[in-house]
C-alpha cells in the first residue's frame, strides 16, 4: 500500500468509515502482534494487547493529526499498552526474542540454525537463545524497548524518536548504551555457556567409549 493510499484510508477511518479501518487493521495486524509479542514475550498477552491497541486506535483516531506517520502513531499506542501490561506484572518480566549478536557495523542481526548442525551445535544454539532471552530481560525497560523497536521492528531512528518522544541524539545514544550493556552481559555469560557445552560434549563422548 502506497503512503497516499494509506493516508486516504486513515482519513476515511477518521470520518467513521468502518471498512477503511478494517483495511488498516489488515495492513498492520501482523506488525502490531509481532511488536506486542516481542515486548511482552507471551503470545496470549500479545494477542490481547494487539486487540486492545486497535480499540485504542479506533477511539483516538480523531486525535491523529498527521504530525508523525500513521505507523509511528500506531506503534506508540501499542508500546504504551505493552508498557502498562509489563508494569502490572513487574515480577514476571520476560522477553521472547530470536537470538541476536552484533555484527561488524554494530547492528543486531537474527541468527538461524544451520540445517546440518550436530548435537553440540544444537545444544549451544538452544542455550544461547535462552541466554539472550534472559539477558535481555535484565536490561531496564527503556533499553529493552528501544532495542526491539530498532533491531526487530526495523524502525528508523527518526521513527523511534517520534514514537518515544525523544530527540534523535537521545535515541542513538540510548541504542548504543543498550547494545553495550547487552554485549557486556552476554560476554560474561557466554564464557560459562561455552564451558558447559565443552563439559557436556566430553562427558557424552566419554560415555560412548
Amino acid at each position: 500500500m502506497s503512503p497516499s493510499e494509506e493516508a486516504k484510508l486513515v482519513e476515511r477511518a477518521r470520518q467513521g468509515d468502518v471498512d477503511a479501518f478494517e483495511a488498516l487493521i489488515i495492513q498492520y495486524e501482523r506488525k502490531v502482534y509481532n511488536l506486542a509479542y516481542r515486548l511482552t514475550g507471551n503470545p496470549e498477552d500479545a494477542s490481547d494487547l494487539a486487540q486492545e491497541a486497535f480499540v485504542r486506535v479506533y477511539q483516538s483516531l480523531g486525535d491523529f493529526r498527521g504530525d508523525s506517520s500513521f505507523a509511528t502513531w500506531l506503534y506508540r499506542i501499542v508500546a504504551n499498552a505493552c508498557r502498562d501490561e509489563l508494569r502490572r506484572r513487574q515480577r514476571q518480566r520476560t522477553v521472547s526474542l530470536e537470538v541476536t549478536v552484533e555484527n561488524e557495523d554494530g547492528e543486531m542481526v537474527r541468527q538461524y540454525a544451520d540445517e546440518g548442525e550436530g548435537p553440540d551445535q544444537t545444544l549451544e544454539r538452544v542455550e544461547l537463545q535462552r541466554l539472550v532471552r534472559e539477558t535481555l530481560a535484565t536490561l531496564d525497560e527503556d533499553h529493552r524497548q528501544i532495542l526491539i523497536l530498532r533491531d526487530f521492528q526495523d524502525l528508523s531512528y527518526q521513527d523511534i524518536a517520534d514514537l518515544l518522544n525523544l530527540s534523535l541524539g537521545t535515541v542513538k545514544s540510548r541504542i548504543n548504551r543498550a547494545r553495550h550493556a547487552l554485549k557486556v552481559k552476554l560476554a560474561r555469560e557466554l564464557e560459562l555457556l561455552q564451558s558447559r557445552v565443552v563439559y557436556n560434549s566430553r562427558r557424552r563422548h566419554g560415555n560412548e567409549l
